[in-house]
């Protein structure tokens, strides 16, 4: 009874913290599509222009990183990391899908992030201002931030456990 109250209170807590991520997260979004009203010349229904000051945050990007331009044609990768899933595969998974559109460095960089969510962004976030100069340099901080939940090897003694059925392949 003890174990489960305190899994209840831990619940409660990160539902209250989901929600109000969330409310920021809505919060960004109004300002960003003001913003973009305002930058296509829009108004609002009643005809009083949208106006939010920009936001100000902190990105671990360096300048010349923030100041490249994706093309608003530039399909992008859909996959999501939410940082449980193996890094490696993640990357291998979106190294593949910018060979096939194409890209800069610096597109690689900001697509990525594009694709982080939760905790994962919060890592992001939470890197030195302006310390990332390159996708190498990011997938190798992905990497090691996240190497725990890199798939084992296999390894040999596996094997022993491992039946062949009659009419199935050796492969």
């Amino acid at each position: 009874m003890v174990a489960s109250r305190a899994e209840q209170e831990r619940m409660q807590a990160d539902l209250a913290a989901s929600q109000a991520r969330n409310e920021e997260l809505c919060r960004m979004n109004e300002e960003l599509h003001c913003g973009l009203r305002n930058h296509a010349g829009l108004r609002e229904a009643d005809g009083r222009e949208c106006f939010t000051p920009p936001r100000e945050f902190s990105t671990p990007f360096s300048q010349s990183i923030m100041e490249a331009v994706i093309p608003h044609t530039f399909v992008g990768p859909k996959v999501t990391f939410k940082g449980m899933e193996d890094p490696e595969a993640h990357l291998t998974a979106f190294h593949t899908q910018m060979m096939l559109v194409g890209g800069s460095d610096t597109v690689r960089c900001k697509l990525f992030i594009s694709m982080l969510t939760g905790m994962v962004m919060d890592w992001f976030i939470s890197l030195p201002d302006g310390h990332i100069t390159s996708f190498a340099q990011l997938s190798h901080l992905f990497r090691e931030q996240y190497i725990a939940n890199k798939a084992p090897p296999p390894v040999s003694y596996d094997l022993f456990d491992v039946k062949q059925y009659q009419g199935e392949t050796l492969k």
